[in-house]
C-alpha cells in the first residue's frame, strides 16, 4: 500500500473569530474586548477542563494583538518580570501548575495588571478558589473577572463539524460525525485537524470522506504514519 504522509499542521491556527462559542458567547467578547484593550477589565481569568477552549482562547487573544502590531505573549513557565511585560497582553495557561517562583512573579504580574501596567489573561482547570497556589495568589486572580468557559454539547459539535466540512467543499454522513465524536479526541480543534487531514487524504487517494477512510485516518494517525 502507497504511504502517504497525514499533516496536522496544516490544521486552522487559534483565532477568535474560528472559535466555536456555544454557551460562551460572554467569554469570546471579553476575550476579545481584553485583547484590544477595550474596556476596563485588566485581569481575565478562564476556567473549564480540558478540551473546553481555554487555550485556544488564549492564543487566539494572542496572535490578535500581534496582528495589530501590539505586543502580546503566551506562557506557561518562566514568566517574564512585570517590567519586560508592561503594555503587553499576557496570557498565562494552566496556572494551577506554576511552581514557587513562579507564583511570585504571577503575584507581581497580578499587582501590575490591577495598576494598569499590562493586561493578564489566566487560565486554570478550575475556579480560582479551588486552585492549588498560595492563598494571596488566589484572592489576587479572584479579585478579576473569573468566567467558566463550558464545553461544547456533542450536538454542538456535530454542528461544527458539519459547518466546517461544509466549508471545505465535501459533506459529512451523520455516521462519520459519530464515529469521529467516540473514538476521536473530545477537543474540537483536534477533531477539525482530523477532518482537515481526512479531506487532504481524500483527494490524495481520489476516494470520497466516508466512515471507512476516516477510520484509516485514525488509524494511521495512532500509529504516527
Amino acid at each position: 500500500m502507497q504511504q502517504i504522509p497525514l499533516d496536522f499542521t496544516a490544521a486552522a491556527q487559534p483565532a477568535l473569530d474560528n472559535f466555536v462559542a456555544g454557551a460562551n458567547a460572554e467569554v469570546l467578547s471579553t476575550v476579545g474586548a481584553l485583547a484590544v484593550g477595550a474596556g476596563s477589565e485588566r485581569c481575565v481569568c478562564l476556567w473549564g477542563p480540558p478540551g473546553s477552549g481555554r487555550t485556544h482562547l488564549l492564543r487566539a487573544a494572542v496572535a490578535q494583538v500581534r496582528e495589530a502590531g501590539g505586543s502580546a505573549l503566551y506562557a506557561h513557565a518562566p514568566l517574564p518580570d512585570a517590567e519586560d511585560a508592561a503594555g503587553a497582553l499576557l496570557a498565562i495557561d494552566d496556572i494551577e501548575t506554576l511552581d514557587a517562583s513562579a507564583q511570585v512573579r504571577l503575584f507581581s504580574l497580578l499587582d501590575a495588571a490591577a495598576r494598569g501596567e499590562l493586561r493578564l489573561l489566566l487560565a486554570a482547570a478550575n475556579a480560582p478558589t479551588a486552585l492549588p497556589l498560595r492563598e494571596d495568589v488566589r484572592t489576587r486572580v479572584a479579585l478579576g473577572l473569573v468566567l467558566q468557559v463550558r464545553p461544547l454539547t456533542d450536538e454542538q459539535k456535530r454542528e461544527a463539524l458539519a459547518a466546517h466540512a461544509h466549508a471545505r467543499s465535501f459533506d459529512l454522513p451523520r455516521e462519520v460525525l459519530d464515529y469521529l465524536l467516540v473514538h476521536g479526541r473530545r477537543d474540537l480543534p483536534s477533531l477539525m485537524a482530523v477532518l482537515d487531514a481526512a479531506d487532504r487524504y481524500s483527494l490524495q487517494t481520489k476516494r470520497a470522506v466516508s466512515l471507512a477512510l476516516v477510520r484509516e485516518v485514525l488509524e494511521r494517525t495512532r500509529r504516527g504514519d
